[in-house]
């Protein structure tokens, strides 16, 4: 697919969620979904965020300073603090930004692991990377199955399993720090039933009509660093001489028959 004719699929879509998230079915399930990403946001401090997505902004909850969205093209660019680009090449630096929110774009980009792996990349060590998406197994896959109904919003495009997202957050070195879900109602019910959507935060029920998603970078694990001295102990070179191989030995003995014991024991 040329980068023009990506970038018109694009803007199309960004068309149709647009409509889609303004409408009262919308714009009740952005409520809900505010409603779920508060207390994560409230929390966050740092510099810079990014809302990567088609609806009205969700992270202008959070004490950031410099806010971002984003926009395929210029024409569709609502303020001046508006990224333009291809989403799979984010013009930004490595470990740039505290919070970056992908807001149900998975299922409509052409090339949504290459959305992913840049936004794990533009993430900061210390921030949040935090995806929305349709959940396969809420109130509305009825109507993503049925080939009538995946021809528009909210059905439209490609829905991906919490599994699956896992597996792509692992190969970016990200692992999943909660998923919780939100936008509960009966089949071809309305989102804003107070009732079910207190119920099934509560209880976290994955038969929300969405799932959010809180991934963190992996930290490896630290390595210490030996001494001169225990390189030398290793070696056979100490500088106490035989008694103090002696008494690292007799230690080491001892550790190990605490830990033969405790295994007794569980």
């Amino acid at each position: 697919m040329s980068n023009s004719h990506m970038t018109m699929t694009l803007a199309q879509a960004v068309r149709e969620g647009r409509r889609f998230w303004a409408s009262e079915e919308g714009a009740a399930l952005w409520q809900a979904q505010r409603a779920c990403l508060g207390p994560l946001c409230e929390s966050r401090f740092g510099l810079h965020s990014l809302q990567l997505g088609m609806a009205a902004r969700l992270t202008d909850m959070c004490p950031i300073r410099h806010a971002l969205t984003w926009s395929p093209t210029r024409a569709l660019a609502e303020d001046a603090s508006v990224l333009v680009c291809d989403p799979g090449a984010l013009p930004l630096p490595d470990e740039s930004l505290d919070l970056v929110l992908v807001h149900h774009l998975l299922e409509v980009v052409p090339n949504a692991h290459h959305l992913m792996r840049e936004a794990a990349r533009v993430t900061r060590d210390d921030g949040l990377l935090v995806v929305m998406g349709w959940n396969p197994f809420g109130a509305d896959a009825l109507g993503h199955l049925a080939p009538a109904g995946r021809r528009r919003w909210p059905c439209k495009g490609h829905w991906r399993r919490t599994g699956r997202l896992r597996e792509w957050l692992a190969f970016v070195d990200f692992e999943i720090e909660r998923v919780d879900y939100c936008g509960f109602r009966l089949p071809g019910g309305q989102v804003h039933n107070l009732g079910l959507e207190t119920l099934g935060r509560r209880y976290n029920l994955p038969v929300g009509v969405c799932y959010l998603i809180v991934a963190r970078r992996k930290q490896a694990p630290i390595q210490p660093a030996r001494t001169l001295f225990q390189r030398d102990a290793v070696t056979g070179n100490s500088w106490l001489g035989p008694a103090a191989l002696h008494q690292g030995e007799r230690s080491r003995r001892e550790t190990h028959a605490r830990d033969d014991r405790m295994t007794e024991v569980d």
